[in-house]
């Protein structure tokens, strides 16, 4: 027998150290409970590892609206929707399709992601996750985009763990009445059943003592909505591309040149009602999410190769669950891009800070601890700009100041 080589010596030591740095998170540390159909891999930069699968949510509401909306025919009547949606002095379109409140319940797939960072350990690492919640357009790869513009890398690389999943209707979620059922006040429900089943440790074993709530434009109105409805459920929050400007919205609506998903994106959206819409072209998705030339050209040309859909009980819902939570105590984080054409029409300096001003507004018995910050030249969907980066860092630092 020959003694071992240099070569062979280095591979095994390479083979011990792969074996005690990985082996405990994919053989034992956590299982894959919760998740049906369950994946494990690395997030986009590398700092997390995730198990990625399928969660059963059963959720009801009686604040959904009962929409007197037909489905639409075809693309002629949704953008004649969209022009009356949009149309001045339309108040009586309001009223015209309201038909009060609705209950809605069921059990619904949800498509979801939990992220562990590569050296959390559930002895000795952190006990506070946190929840993402996206916007229109964008699944929940919006937090994981790419390499370098990463919400869940960053959050790994300061010690958290995060949870983001598909909404209702969006991705790998189930995808139900897009007008009567899909609505916002049901979506509430279901990110209410996500994070009291991760404080009380159903998914992958692991129990949560602390939960941060962030999202992304209606995703932060979904933030806000749980809020006002289930103090105990955030520790803190944190909500980026999100103003109280949202009467801007009716620009960026018609800027989503909205459009059938089905006839848009037949390869992927075959078979979905006509009430599941998308952004129509890259210009759209430019126009609502962008500001050049802070964003990178490839990623905004992914997001509209993967554009996903928004729904028309969505639209008239969106702004359900904007109200004051004056009893919510927990530290607040603003985040918006300085050019946010969204939720300040390309412009929250103007008439002041509009980022400031949430937390005195919606929050104000939110502790001291509450911070805001405008990243300069970024548009709404922050994830697709280079300045990402600096955004989502500034997050972890509020997070980690509050002692969370």
């Amino acid at each position: 027998m020959h003694p071992p080589s240099f070569v062979h010596s280095v591979l095994a030591v390479l083979l011990v150290i792969a074996g005690t740095f990985a082996a405990p998170f994919y053989n034992s540390t956590f299982s894959q409970e919760g998740f049906d159909n369950a994946s494990v891999t690395s997030s986009t930069g590398g700092e997390a590892v995730c198990i990625t699968g399928n969660v059963r949510v059963t959720a009801s509401t009686n604040a959904n609206v009962n929409l007197r909306i037909p489905e639409p025919t075809n693309q002629t009547e949704v953008t004649e929707g969209v022009v009356q949606y949009l149309q001045v002095n339309n108040a009586g379109l309001a009223v015209l399709v309201n038909g009060g409140p609705s209950t809605v319940s069921g059990t619904y797939t949800i498509n979801a992601k939990l992220c562990f960072p590569n050296s959390w350990s559930p002895g000795n690492s952190s006990k506070t996750i946190q929840f993402l919640i996206h916007g229109f357009g964008f699944d929940k790869s919006y937090w994981d985009f790419a390499k370098g513009y990463s919400f869940v890398d960053i959050a790994a690389a300061a010690g958290y763990p995060t949870f983001s999943y598909d909404r209702l209707g969006v991705g790998l979620s189930d995808h139900p009445d897009p007008i009567q059922v899909v609505q916002a006040p049901l979506e509430i429900e279901i990110a209410h059943t996500l994070i009291q089943s991760l404080r009380v440790g159903k998914f992958a074993g692991q129990r949560f003592e602390r939960v941060v709530g962030v999202g992304h434009a209606f995703g932060s109105i979904q933030v806000v909505g749980v809020t006002d409805l289930y103090l105990e459920d955030f520790d803190a929050i944190v909500l980026t591309g999100f103003t109280l400007r949202y009467n801007d919205i009716s620009l960026a609506v018609a800027g989503l040149g909205s459009a059938i998903a089905s006839q848009n994106q037949p390869s992927r959206f075959a078979g979905l009602p006509n009430g599941y819409l998308v952004t129509d072209t890259l210009i759209s998705n430019q126009f609502v999410n962008a500001r050049f030339p802070h964003f990178d050209p490839t990623l905004l040309a992914k997001a509209d190769t993967n554009k996903q859909t928004f729904t028309l009980g969505e639209i008239f819902t969106f702004a359900n669950g904007i109200d004051p939570s004056p009893s919510f105590t927990g530290p607040v984080d603003v985040v918006d891009g300085a050019n946010d054409f969204l939720f300040c029409q390309g412009d929250c300096t103007y008439p002041l800070d509009q980022a400031a001003v949430i937390q005195q507004i919606l929050y104000p018995a939110a502790t001291n601890g509450s911070e805001s910050f405008l990243v300069p030249g970024v548009g709404s969907a922050i994830s697709l700009h280079y300045d990402a980066g600096k955004a989502y860092q500034q997050v972890q630092t509020f997070v980690g100041r509050n002692g969370l």
